[in-house]
């Protein structure tokens, strides 16, 4: 391979990252991540499954229509009603891409279509499987000239048959052939040794680019992707923090850094600037309420934290003893301005920006005042403490609830007693409740005011950063109408903080 070969970057935070347990985006806080994967210079963003919902139809609408630079995608199945609402959802976009597909395995094939209109015997279902996505395929070119073709269970598919289908699709017009690793089942020798099979078997394949995509169920997500961009394949799929369904995908910070990091071995590139990789995985981790793993590769904080006596002093000897890669490297800064209440305006707007979050305004405003409590009474305000105030202070646009008064009342021998003023749909309106604890009572008391019937499926709270004084951050879950969403509230005052997430909540459930 030359060294001068690229690797292009499919990012699928927003679409698979989202799908992973308990998380939820909305309209705002998924364009201000695609902003992010912009200044991230991935080459794709996957915004959405527009199908799956009015919300989804609608963010994927707005990314294409104001992401400059990468390719938008969005997901479909092999269904007509889906590509064709890909294609109303990508309208406006610069560089379109519909991302549909089907199973190939047997396991999916049998599984997902059992019905005798699929075939009465496993062959006939094959045969009618390939026919689907070869429809699917012309249907999504008929919408835009970039179309993306996923094999489903791919790891686990008759190589013989998997070939078969590449080939139909590629002749159907298919640019891109994904190879999905599904369920994270396979190993770095056997996956590349699938993708080799493919260059070597599939007649027409140097028509198409050939994209990895793996899980991360056995831990081998990244090592699967490498193997395959080794043997052959030119897009690498995955997420920021590795996040998605079940154990997640492969992270695609820890796969191109190992690309860079490795460009030896390897021999090739991508277009990613790798200095917004820490900044762009603080934001994920706080928009969807996972918290990164202090020992997590590239962008943990023990990244670049040395401890032992003889790491310390090898690394203050040379650096290289220690560290394969600088903190700078991956956005990690060594040096820091440190925030109070004498800041001042224009050092906030410029950490916002640094963080990447954009804010007009009169949004600064708001910031700014809550940023002043905030370091009054922490004396110093980190970048951890910002990220939360962000979302606590900006909730979606399409918020109808405001709490505007909390009082609690309780102690070793009273009645745990909230008092509640809430602003709902411009009528304010007050209430009373007791509850088994603060936080209980407080939740009581708006639920009975707004009139929620929003169950409480999970709570959660976490201290942003440390101290006696330091910012609570609390998430729930809720569910009403088989419909569940995310809640987050931030504060010093933890039971503040809980009353936040559980308005932020019910407004995310409208």
């Amino acid at each position: 391979m030359k060294t001068t070969s690229k690797v292009a970057v499919f990012d699928t935070t927003l679409r698979d990252g989202e799908q992973a347990a308990g998380t939820r985006l909305g309209g705002r806080d998924k364009m201000t991540i695609a902003r992010q994967l912009a200044r991230l210079r991935v080459d794709i963003i996957e915004a959405g499954f527009p199908a799956s919902s009015p919300e989804d139809f609608e963010a994927v609408r707005a990314i294409a229509h104001e992401i400059q630079g990468p390719t938008i995608c969005a997901l479909s199945r092999a269904v007509a009603a889906d590509i064709e609402a890909c294609g109303k959802a990508l309208a406006r976009a610069k560089k379109p891409r519909i991302h549909t597909g089907i199973g190939v395995s047997d396991i999916h094939i049998l599984g997902k279509f059992q019905d005798d209109r699929y075939g009465k015997t496993l062959e006939a279902k094959k045969a009618k499987m390939i026919a689907l996505a070869v429809e699917a395929v012309k249907r999504a070119r008929n919408c835009v000239d970039d179309v993306q073709f996923y094999a489903e269970d791919a790891g686990r598919a008759e190589p013989e048959y998997l070939y078969l289908m590449l080939d139909a699709v590629i002749a159907a017009g298919a640019t891109v052939v994904n190879i999905p690793d599904t369920t994270g089942y396979t190993v770095p020798e056997q996956y590349g040794a699938l993708i080799k099979g493919i260059c070597d078997n599939v007649k027409n394949i140097k028509k198409a680019t050939i994209s990895v995509h793996c899980h991360d169920d056995l831990g081998l997500a990244v090592a699967n992707s490498l193997a395959g961009v080794i043997n052959g394949a030119r897009q690498v799929e995955g997420t920021i923090n590795g996040i998605g369904e079940r154990a997640g995908n492969a992270a695609l910070e820890e796969v191109v850094m190992g690309l860079r990091t490795r460009h030896d071995y390897y021999g090739l590139s991508t277009g990613i600037d790798p200095k917004e990789f820490f900044r762009t995985s603080r934001m994920v981790a706080e928009m969807l309420g996972m918290p990164v793993p202090a020992n997590k590769a590239v962008i943990g904080t023990n990244a670049f934290s040395h401890s032992s006596g003889i790491h310390v002093d090898g690394f203050l000897k040379n650096r290289q003893t220690y560290e394969i890669m600088t903190p700078a490297d991956v956005g990690i800064s060594e040096s820091k301005v440190v925030l109070t209440a004498r800041t001042g305006r224009a050092g906030l707007k410029a950490r916002l920006a640094k963080l990447g979050y954009e804010l007009k305004k009169d949004e600064l405003d708001t910031m700014y005042q809550r940023f002043l409590l905030v370091a009054d009474k922490k004396q110093e305000v980190l970048d951890e403490d910002l990220a939360a105030l962000v979302h606590d202070e900006l909730p979606p646009a399409e918020h109808t609830i405001k709490l505007e008064y909390l009082h609690t009342y309780g102690g070793t021998s009273a009645i745990p007693t909230a008092t509640v003023r809430v602003l709902v749909k411009g009528k304010m309106k007050e209430g009373a409740a007791i509850g088994d604890g603060p936080v209980d009572a407080v939740y009581k008391a708006i639920a009975a005011v707004t009139g929620s019937t929003a169950k409480l499926l999970r709570y959660e709270i976490r201290a942003i950063t440390g101290g006696t004084e330091a910012m609570g951050e609390v998430t729930v879950h809720l569910e009403r109408d088989g419909r569940r969403t995310l809640g987050r509230g931030a504060s010093t005052d933890i039971i503040e903080a809980s009353a936040k997430a559980y308005v932020d909540g019910l407004n995310r459930l409208g």
